[in-house]
């Protein structure tokens, strides 16, 4: 049996950005991908904070430090620029795996800097 558990989230991001145009994703600073252990083109559930929508797409790296959220595609007509979002990433783990796991969370600030790292 594989549990689906959480692996990492980025907490209360502000979307820079949105780009309807665009053929889809989130792009996430580089920094924020690599402190919570993102890889390009790994799937991610987005929930915006301000009007309770959810989705599901893929994340791609943005300019390091730049502190981009900017969401692309169909995604941009569900979220905002301005909106805080928060960015989940899931990993399916045995049970023994999922005992030991823990996951990382980051907090940002109103500019998308890292605040606080948390590991539970």
């Amino acid at each position: 049996m594989w549990l689906r558990i959480l692996k990492s989230k980025i907490h209360r991001a502000t979307a820079t950005e949105t780009n309807p145009d665009y053929s889809g994703s989130i792009t996430i600073d580089r920094e924020l991908m690599d402190a919570v252990g993102l890889v390009p083109n790994e799937s991610v559930t987005i929930a915006d904070l301000d009007n309770g929508n959810r989705l599901t797409t893929y994340a791609i790296p943005g300019e390091p430090g730049s502190g981009v959220i900017a969401i692309n595609g169909a995604a941009a007509k569900l979220v905002n620029k301005g909106d805080k979002v928060l960015v989940f990433a899931f990993a399916y783990l045995s049970p023994q795996e999922a005992a030991e796991h823990k996951a990382t969370v980051v907090v940002l600030d109103d500019n998308n800097k890292i605040t606080e790292t948390i590991r539970h």
